[in-house]
């Protein structure tokens, strides 16, 4: 299955402990990208002006996650660039990566030229964000 809170970015509530959200990257990660990598925050206002608490995440599956950290909801979900195979893209209502089976791992498919490789697309390297400008 999707091996449920692998590859998950979670937030819990400092006071309790208790789970507030989790979003599942790459279910059943059968690359092993493990997507370790550093969760940037910020406040940026989206497309109808509104102000809005954002967690960032550039994972080495190959796609930069942006999700709302008060709930969890997505709010986008893109591929670094055009060599990212291993997805066709993410389906913003799910949430789900939709998978390319051509650059699947399966005993009878010999997957090649698959990017990102199980070294990953963005690895532990830090980034940053400014907040003047709005960039990352």
């Amino acid at each position: 299955g999707d091996n449920k809170w692998t590859m998950t970015m979670m937030a819990r509530d400092a006071d309790t402990g208790m789970l507030k959200w989790g979003y599942q990257k790459t279910p059943h990660d059968e690359w092993d990208y493990a997507g370790v990598n550093i969760m940037m925050l910020s406040e940026q206002k989206d497309k109808d002006g509104k102000l809005r608490k954002l967690v960032t995440h550039p994972d080495r599956n190959g796609i930069v996650y942006t999700l709302d950290r008060t709930d969890g909801s997505l709010v986008s979900a893109d591929k670094i660039d055009d060599t990212v195979n291993v997805w066709t893209h993410v389906d913003l209502k799910t949430g789900i990566p939709v998978r390319n089976p051509e650059y699947g791992t399966r005993m009878d498919h010999k997957g090649k030229d698959i990017c990102p490789s199980a070294m990953g697309y963005h690895d532990q390297a830090h980034d940053s964000y400014d907040p003047e400008r709005g960039l990352f």
